[in-house]
């Protein structure tokens, strides 16, 4: 009754220990693997320490005999009390040896602290790297779907705790199993069946705490998706972006409700678990401290009786006491290395994760300049675990230096088209092809430092002013020269001329003295980063939607100055934006409906020309 599984929504059939047994041993050699690259030397130190460590109890547990035999015999010789250094000269030896094994015994463990604390430092910069640059490698398809962020969300928790846990376990397991090979050439000398019982009445614990550790790895696996909603309730509770709706909705104790209810369910489960573990770990510790007394009286009896020495009597008791101890330790390490061994399993999942078909790339350079364009040919495409496509049999061309705009209304498929485009997503169906060629079979890098980006959700980099406009081209960041052009198209150049520190003020308000900025003046640095590329294509997703009135009119009046000599793809819900256009591509439900100028789409009296005078009407 006391291994009751609590049970769980979706709980899968619970693994066989031997199986959990195969795949913690197959984790702990990939940890120790991990713990070798991030610090080959300190991983040395480690093991040269744990077999120094070794056999320093036994080595205790021996002089400590030698020590006592020789006072008995100094007592037995009938010296009288003033002769000091006659008595003294034979144990004093054995005191110095005793002396150096303490000392050597605290330098060991002062100088494993050392190299545990250097480990975890460099273990855990490695880890978190290793998980970055598999999340830098993936499609963005696992970016949207809830299932990744769980398998994330376990992979770096802890990660880098319990590979460090596993090493410790290892080397405490080997210390402990040196040691006990050790005290076990005296036990069994002494009384086998005394060795055996010892061993054996500590296996129980040792079973038990296997399974509670399975059993935690379960719950905690499975409790991911819990976790990554507290985590996000107490960002909103506390976070700039949503504090002045936090207050005035009222939402703060509401949603500190859902948060506190995440946070009970899983109290009473990690209590319910705590509780059986202490209550079986207190009954398994009387029946080994039965075994440990029982040893004991036996030895008292062999002493009291004659058959050994007082020497012998401390020796064994002191083996005795550590036998007990040590398997202790052993089994706790061995449990330990099962449970740490399988939370490293998410970080091995995760990081045997595959990108998807977007993250291949060709080795054919992209052309400098286009000489055909961008031509779109029968393209559809369907988002993962969706019944319907996103896009469907749409067919286009956008020649060299032309100007293209996309209007429809929300879930048109517009910003899709731009994913494709960019190849955060490949079609499902049909080809997009630049100048003739596959987009597929040119190098990625080198295709998406071509084209320049602006999205309806752009980053606001809680960086320098100068930075926020050279990440737009990372290589360029030194450029200054460079960065302010891109400002002064975009129009980040009025707002840095009012900062502080200009070009190099902090903005945002997530670093101390950071300047805070309003939302069109943020978005002029997310246009501006965009004219940083100096690519073929420009890509502008609603560009101005946050920009006063008189901005955009300025923006846009300089549209065809801005974009000379480029492709420009243009998104945009105001039509007095895309009429700029040379070309303008009505999109609803996935599919082109319409593709022409802004005259003569008008003229067709269609979908567009009804929008447009629509929102025309408004302005009247």
């Amino acid at each position: 009754m006391w291994m009751r599984p609590i049970p769980r929504r979706g709980e899968t059939k619970k693994p066989r220990l031997r199986e959990g047994w195969r795949e913690a041993f197959g984790n702990a050699l990939r940890a120790l693997g991990l713990i070798w690259a991030a610090h080959p030397t300190a991983a040395i130190g480690m093991a040269l320490i744990t077999l120094l460590s070794a056999g320093i109890p036994a080595a205790q547990a021996w002089t400590g005999k030698l020590i006592v035999d020789a006072v008995v015999a100094g007592i037995r010789s009938g010296l009288p009390a003033a002769d000091f250094w006659p008595a003294v000269l034979p144990v004093l030896p054995f005191l110095l040896i005793e002396f150096g094994l303490l000392t050597a015994g605290s330098l060991l463990a002062q100088a494993r602290t050392l190299v545990e604390h250097v480990l975890h430092a460099r273990l855990a910069n490695s880890i978190n790297t290793t998980i970055i640059r598999k999340a830098l490698s993936m499609d963005l398809q696992f970016f949207e779907n809830a299932a990744y962020y769980d398998k994330l969300e376990n992979a770096r928790r802890e990660a880098d705790r319990r590979a460090l846990d596993i090493l410790n376990s290892v080397t405490l397991a080997l210390q402990s199993g040196l040691t006990l090979a050790s005290f076990a050439v005296i036990l069994i000398g002494f009384s086998p069946l005394i060795a055996l019982v010892l061993f054996t009445t500590a296996l129980p614990a040792f079973i038990a705490q296997n399974k509670f550790g399975q059993l935690s790895f379960r719950l905690l696996s499975w409790r991911a998706p819990e976790r990554r909603q507290m985590m996000y309730w107490e960002h909103l509770l506390t976070a700039d972006a949503s504090v002045k709706e936090i207050k005035l909705f009222s939402l703060g104790e509401p949603l500190l409700k859902r948060y506190l209810d995440l946070f009970w369910k899983a109290y009473r489960e990690d209590t319910e678990i705590a509780k059986r573990r202490s209550l079986v770990s207190v009954a398994l510790g009387v029946l080994s401290s039965l075994a440990y007394y029982g040893a004991y009286a036996w030895i008292v009896w062999r002493a009291v009786a004659q058959a050994i020495t007082l020497g012998d009597m401390t020796m064994y008791l002191s083996v005795f006491r550590q036998t007990q101890s040590t398997l202790q330790n052993l089994f706790r390490n061995v449990s330990g290395l099962y449970e740490s061994a399988l939370f490293m399993s998410n970080l091995f999942t995760f990081l045997e994760m595959q990108p998807g078909s977007a993250s291949t790339t060709g080795t054919r350079p992209v052309p400098h300049p286009f000489q055909l364009g961008i031509e779109f040919r029968h393209v559809s495409f369907r988002y993962p675990n969706r019944t319907q496509d996103a896009l469907h049999d749409v067919s286009l061309t956008i020649r060299p230096g032309e100007k293209l705009a996309l209007v429809g209304p929300n879930g048109a498929g517009k910003t899709t088209f731009v994913k494709l485009l960019t190849r955060l997503y490949d079609p499902s169906e049909g080809q997009i092809l630049l100048d003739g060629i596959d987009l597929r079979e040119y190098d990625l890098e080198d295709l998406r430092r071509r084209i320049g980006v602006i999205f309806q959700d752009y980053v606001r980099f809680p960086a320098t002013a100068r930075e926020n406009i050279g990440f737009g081209q990372i290589d360029a960041l030194a450029d200054l020269a460079r960065i302010e052009r891109a400002a002064e198209r975009g129009g980040a150049d009025e707002v840095i001329s009012e900062l502080p520190s200009g070009y190099d003020t902090m903005l945002g308000t997530l670093w101390e003295r950071g300047s805070d900025l309003s939302g069109g003046q943020w978005q002029k640095f997310a246009l501006s980063r965009a004219f940083m590329r100096d690519g073929e294509i420009l890509v502008l997703d609603e560009p101005t939607s946050a920009l006063d009135a008189e901005r955009e009119y300025e923006i846009f009046q300089r549209f065809r100055a801005l974009t000379e000599g480029r492709i420009a793809i243009l998104i945009s819900h105001r039509f007095s934006t895309v009429r700029m256009a040379d070309q303008i591509a009505v999109l609803d439900g996935g599919r082109m409906i319409e593709m022409g100028t802004h005259a003569g789409l008008v003229a067709q009296g269609g979908t567009y020309a009804r929008l447009f005078n629509l929102q025309a009407e408004g302005y009247r």
